[in-house]
């Protein structure tokens, strides 16, 4: 794993995330599936995340990823400002969440890096 973080994070629709819940596995939203991967990020990065492209919009869930859990198909590729972001090229398994909750305000996402 190297410098990488040890967990990481997702941002996603309460509705994408019910059915996640339903079939046991997220299999990405629509940006994801038109880039051929899911996008995650880290504790420091996920703030940029929500502001960027999340803020202001209604009925969000944060959910933690295992980076272990995701073994070789995660990847660590240049994105935003040439930082590295996870990428995972498959689908997210729900065994490898850690956990998820309502979130409520960007205050939700600072928080991750405290």
């Amino acid at each position: 794993m190297g410098t990488h973080s040890a967990t990481i994070y997702k941002i996603l629709s309460g509705e994408a995330w019910r059915e996640a819940e339903r079939s046991g596995v997220y299999h990405g939203s629509s940006d994801d599936t038109r880039d051929g991967f899911i996008h995650f990020s880290t504790a420091e990065q996920t703030p940029g995340t929500y502001d960027k492209y999340f803020s202001g919009k209604p009925d969000l869930i944060l959910a933690a990823i295992d980076v272990e859990a995701l073994g070789d198909a995660l990847k660590w590729e240049p994105s935003r400002g040439g930082a590295l972001f996870p990428h995972l090229y498959g689908d997210l398994p729900l065994s490898a969440v850690l956990w998820s909750r309502v979130l409520v305000s960007v205050d939700d996402v600072r928080q991750l890096r405290q």
